[in-house]
C-alpha cells in the first residue's frame, strides 16, 4: 500500500483538482488528433449555408472558419428526420459542463443573425458554437476560445428546436 492509501481518503477539493488535472494532461496528450474528435452529425438543411457562412468568414475569422469547415467535412449528413433529437442543430437548446472549471452552462445554438449573447444565443460562427454543433448528448470536444485558450466541454443534454 502506498502512503497516501495508508493516510485515508485525500481531501475532496484535493482529489477534484487531481481528476481535473487528469483528464487535462489525457486530453493534451491524446485528443489533441481528429481521429480522437468525437462524431458529428448534421441537418442536410443547413450544410450549404453552413459552409457558405465558414467560407465567408475566412477573412474575418480564419481558425472559426476553418473548425466549422473540418467539422462540415468529417461530418455524417442527415435528413432532418434522420437526425436524432440528441444533437446539437441549428436551434438546439444544449447544456454542457467545462472539464477544468466544472460550470455547466446551457446556450442554444443559431445562425450568426440571430445571436445574442443576452439571450444565451450563440452563433455557429463562434469558437464555441463551431464546437458545439453536430455533437451528441455525452461528446466531449476540446475547442479554442478567442483568446486561445483549450476548453473541454462535455454534451449533458440536448433540447432540439420544435419548429
Amino acid at each position: 500500500m502506498t502512503a497516501q492509501a495508508d493516510a485515508g481518503p485525500a481531501h475532496p477539493a484535493h482529489q477534484n483538482d487531481k481528476k481535473r488535472w487528469i483528464l487535462k494532461m489525457l486530453y493534451l496528450n491524446e485528443m489533441t488528433t481528429t481521429d480522437r474528435d468525437p462524431p458529428v452529425y448534421l441537418d442536410s438543411t443547413y450544410v450549404d449555408q453552413l459552409q457558405a457562412l465558414a467560407s465567408a468568414a475566412q477573412l474575418r475569422q480564419p481558425e472559426v472558419a476553418d473548425r466549422l469547415l473540418h467539422e462540415i467535412e468529417r461530418a455524417t449528413i442527415l435528413r432532418r428526420e434522420d437526425l436524432p433529437g440528441n444533437v446539437v442543430n441549428i436551434g438546439s437548446n444544449v447544456t454542457f459542463r467545462d472539464e477544468v472549471s466544472q460550470r455547466v452552462q446551457t446556450v442554444r445554438v443559431v445562425l450568426p443573425g440571430e445571436a445574442d449573447i443576452a439571450q444565451r444565443r450563440i452563433s455557429v460562427l463562434t469558437p464555441m458554437g463551431a464546437a458545439l454543433i453536430g455533437l451528441a448528448e455525452g461528446a466531449l470536444i476540446a475547442w479554442d476560445t478567442r483568446t486561445g485558450e483549450t476548453r473541454h466541454l462535455t454534451v449533458l443534454s440536448v433540447e432540439a428546436d420544435r419548429a
